[in-house]
């Protein structure tokens, strides 16, 4: 299974929205045939696995990280997949979260008289599709926030100008970040003042070399983007979340190429976030969002306890107190303080990556 679940992992930033899966298939306590998902719309790691047995799948136990499906997508059911072959045990990780699988795999597999189990290494299986798991679960995505300060704990001039409080490794580093996501997501006011790309650009991610970029969505209540903007020139699709009702500045910007969604607003008179991800989830199978943003879309997400993940970059450097901080949260009691557990920390060159997640998420 630490196999399958290693094979797996090759699939983080080309399988989306499908989740990332490993298998391996085992005969006479040999490996005989592995396989990982690579790209929604292909084989998935059950059938791969398959063909790289060949006619020693028979009598073979299969180790796959999530529930074999039972249902018809894309692709054919690997429940039947491996019934076919005549596998004779089949050692899931976990139960697939998706309604239309959720034990029918497993049932289908004892049906036709194999032998099930499940629940070895759950934990680390869970740990490759957070987001997976957490759309069909809750029918929200996984929301990461990035995050660059200084130690001084500042992410802009007062100007607003940011470029470059990090150095050139914590920047690649955010490339990943946005190649394993299923979109990323700014607000106007980031995108007026530096006119970012928001693309991924490292092509050695995917083991194909065919980048899959990640839907760009930019908050922009009253359509202020203009229609030279540089994300709408680059590859990959892009998204308007609004609350204008001007079809003048709606239709300038769609043929610009932009999809726009008018969106309810929340009390506070900004876009409704709640509403916008449960969109992002029915519409576009949104998995992982990473949302990169300036310090009070920042802080609007926390505050709302949408955040699942904080991804801080801090730089060895000073900005001063009149440099903008790391969050606009209005909090005035230290009863009101967020904890945040710390799950990992890398060091880049002279920055560090510092991997939060809210206590009260668990």
């Amino acid at each position: 299974m630490a196999r399958a679940i290693a094979l797996a992992w090759q699939g983080l930033y080309s399988t989306d929205p499908n989740p990332r899966v490993g298998c391996v298939l085992v005969r006479d306590g040999q490996i005989v045939g592995e396989g990982y998902h690579q790209r929604a719309g292909e084989p998935h790691a059950e059938v791969l696995a398959l063909r790289d047995a060949a006619d020693q799948a028979s009598d073979a136990t299969a180790y796959v990280t999530l529930e074999p499906c039972s249902h018809f997508g894309r692709t054919p059911p690997c429940a039947d997949a491996l019934i076919k072959a005549g596998v004779k045990r089949v050692v899931a990780a976990m139960v697939d979260p998706n309604p239309d699988v959720a034990g029918n795999g497993l049932a289908r597999l004892q049906a036709a008289g194999i032998e099930v189990a499940c629940g070895l290494l759950e934990a680390q299986a869970r740990e490759l599709n957070p987001g997976f798991i957490k759309r069909m679960e809750t029918g929200l995505p996984f929301v990461r926030v990035k995050l660059a300060m200084s130690l001084d704990g500042r992410t802009a001039m007062q100007s607003g100008e940011s470029q470059w409080i990090t150095g050139p490794a914590a920047r690649n580093d955010v490339q990943a970040l946005r190649a394993r996501s299923s979109a990323i997501l700014t607000g106007i006011d980031s995108v007026l003042l530096d006119d970012p790309a928001m693309t991924v650009r490292r092509a050695e991610l995917f083991a194909d070399g065919n980048i899959r970029q990640p839907l760009r969505v930019v908050l922009d209540s009253r359509l202020r983007l203009p229609s030279q903007a540089r994300i709408l020139s680059e590859p990959g699709p892009v998204l308007l979340a609004t609350l204008s009702e001007d079809d003048a500045l709606r239709k300038a910007l769609e043929e610009s190429g932009a999809d726009i969604w008018q969106l309810p607003a929340a009390d506070n008179g900004g876009i409704d976030l709640p509403a916008l991800l449960r969109r992002l989830v029915a519409e576009r199978n949104c998995n992982e969002i990473l949302v990169e943003c300036g310090a009070t879309l920042a802080g609007a997400f926390v505050e709302a306890g949408l955040v699942d993940e904080l991804v801080v970059y801090m730089a060895p450097t000073l900005l001063g107190s009149d440099a903008r901080p790391l969050l606009m949260m209005p909090l005035s009691r230290m009863s009101q303080q967020l904890r945040l557990e710390l799950i990992d920390m890398k060091v880049l060159e002279q920055d560090l990556r510092l991997t939060y997640r809210l206590a009260d998420k668990g």
